[in-house]
């Protein structure tokens, strides 16, 4: 495991990472010892600089949930990462594009909790019941470590590779449509690049938060009333570039669109 020196370090490099839009060497190339709960360390410490600074936490992001997206990366286990207020956009949103590393986009389903939601034991009824609604979303990933050979260790040390979301759509009450069958349509320039159905992430959107809650329970957290949580992409991830505009159609749930510029 790696030392606390060496994990505040690390933290360190992320944060002056994040502020000059750079690429790093993967943690695990020159720390191949690092485990998960390494990692997870390393997140800890920037999340805590970046709530020092005066930024807020509104939500968490969970990854690598379905098959699509675990083929993506070659990672086998969903990770998490945390949501900070100035991160949440709007559909319609014009991003700057040299905000973030590695840019591409995955499509989502956003639940906002009504309730505070904890493991050790959380079910699919524990999320719908605690849910106040669930919205279309789609998330920007920012990569500051090196994509090539990359591991679970180094994702989840950069913040499981979150940079930004937009919601839009119509947000719907859990109770009133099953979920598994919501589907989208993601558009870049006005071509269909994916598309993918929500019960790809674990047979139903909600697993996904009932795995972050359980995960949370081990590290000592739970999720709060009024948290946005990411439940997972369904589709795998599109790279965009500088000028593209994305729009994702979600049918009956509405669309969701962003510019980068």
């Amino acid at each position: 495991m790696l030392t606390s020196r060496t994990i505040d370090a690390l933290a360190a490099e992320l944060t002056e990472a994040h502020r000059q839009r750079s690429v790093l060497p993967r943690i695990t190339a020159r720390h191949p010892e690092a485990t998960v709960e390494d990692s997870y360390a390393v997140q800890q410490v920037w999340r805590d600089q970046q709530l020092a600074a005066g930024r807020r936490l509104v939500g968490r992001k969970i990854g690598l949930t379905s098959k699509a997206m675990q083929a993506a990366t070659g990672i086998t286990e969903p990770d998490y990462g945390v949501i900070l207020a100035d991160t949440v956009h709007q559909t319609g949103a014009v991003l700057d594009f040299d905000a973030f590393a590695n840019v591409r986009i995955e499509v989502e389903l956003a639940f906002l909790l009504d309730r505070p939601l904890e493991g050790p034991h959380c079910t699919l009824f524990d999320v719908l019941d605690a849910t106040r609604y669930v919205v279309p979303a789609l998330e920007v990933l920012d990569s500051h470590l090196e994509l090539e050979g990359r591991t679970i260790v180094d994702t989840i040390a950069d913040n499981a590779a979150y940079g930004a979301v937009v919601l839009g759509g119509n947000p719907v009450r859990p109770d009133a449509v099953d979920l598994r069958w919501i589907s989208a349509l993601l558009h870049r320039n006005e071509t269909v690049e994916e598309s993918g159905v929500a019960a790809a992430v674990l047979g139903h959107p909600a697993r996904g938060v009932a795995w972050l809650a359980d995960k949370l329970h081990q590290h000592g957290g739970r999720l709060e009333a009024g948290e946005l949580i990411l439940a997972g992409s369904f589709t795998r991830p599109m790279w965009v570039s500088r000028g593209d505009t994305v729009l994702c159609d979600y049918g009956p749930m509405g669309t969701v669109s962003c510019r980068f510029q």
